[in-house]
């Protein structure tokens, strides 16, 4: 028995929900920092906030709870007075790391041609204004 395409559509769609999701997550402007600061092993709140330059406290905790939710991060508490926390990488997400680092290799081999393109793109957007003044 096969599907409509409208029953297949809507299947995809809600199949594709959490992928993209999880995506949004990843490619966030916090979450690449933490997950590459988390990955040489257990480390602490204090320490991935210092190692994600420019980060808040709130947003920090919003994206270790959203990382820790879907999978990417354990959360560790301590019973210690005051109370440790340490976080570390799933295994899941040490495979990730390894495509995290290539795509920051990337963009640090191409980070002047990126630079380069930006400026000529500007300049020639810059001309076209002129003219058509």
């Amino acid at each position: 028995m096969s599907r409509s395409p409208a029953r297949l559509a809507e299947a995809m769609q809600v199949e594709a929900c959490p992928v993209t999701e999880v995506l949004d997550h990843v490619a966030g402007k916090w979450s690449i920092g933490i997950l590459i600061a988390a990955a040489h092993g257990p480390i602490r709140f204090t320490e991935i906030e210092r190692a994600v330059n420019g980060i808040s406290r709130r947003m920090l905790t919003l994206n270790l709870r959203r990382l820790e939710r879907d999978g990417l991060l354990v959360r560790t508490v301590y019973p210690t007075v005051p109370p440790r926390v340490e976080y570390d990488l799933t295994p899941m997400a040490r495979e990730l790391y390894a495509s995290l680092t290539g795509l920051v290799d990337w963009a640090e081999r191409h980070r002047s041609a990126i630079a380069q393109a930006r400026a000529a793109y500007d300049a020639a957007e810059e001309e076209r204004t002129a003219d058509a003044v």
